[in-house]
């Protein structure tokens, strides 16, 4: 590189940056989890408004529909924070009993699973192959590895839990 050419060079590469400026990465970091988290705070507050769901008792009080409905809804929506910020607000407003609530979350555990499987298939043009289908495979077995393993001691949980 001609030192004519090396000035102008470095005059870009060592700019000096302001922190309020809407381009610098740190700012929009900081403001895209600030936006983040009131649109969680939002969310669970129309969740704990909702109260009682009479029509869906059956749903919400078997821990194995609440399981496998998590896992559906963390599929579609792709979150698993928006999924628990969900689960926690219908329990905050008391509309969702604590084992059925632990149920969700292992389901949510295992439905954000798909994201890496969809990026995979992303990344793939298909399906995933190489390293990509390897973390797949191992993010999703140790996630319904768990689930299988909880599942069955919601109830349990869900007393020693209450005790605090």
């Amino acid at each position: 590189m001609k030192k004519t050419h090396r000035k102008l060079y470095d005059s870009w590469k060592y700019k000096s940056s302001n922190m309020m400026e809407f381009n610098n990465p740190i700012f929009q970091t900081l403001l895209g989890l600030v936006i983040f988290y009131i649109g969680l705070k939002m969310f669970s507050g129309g969740m704990k408004s909702m109260g009682k769901l009479e029509h869906l008792e059956y749903f919400i009080h078997n821990p194995y529909w609440m399981f496998f409905g998590a896992i559906g809804c963390t599929l579609l929506w792709q979150s698993s924070s928006l999924s628990t910020t969900a689960i926690i607000g219908l329990v905050a407003s008391g509309a969702l009993p604590l084992p059925s609530a632990i149920a969700a979350v292992l389901g949510a555990n295992i439905g954000t699973t798909g994201t890496i499987w969809l990026a995979g298939i992303m990344v793939s043009d298909g399906m995933p192959q190489g390293i990509t289908k390897q973390i797949a495979i191992v993010h999703t077995g140790i996630n319904s590895l768990m689930a299988i393993a909880l599942l069955p001691f919601c109830q349990t949980i869900a007393r020693y839990v209450s005790k605090f």
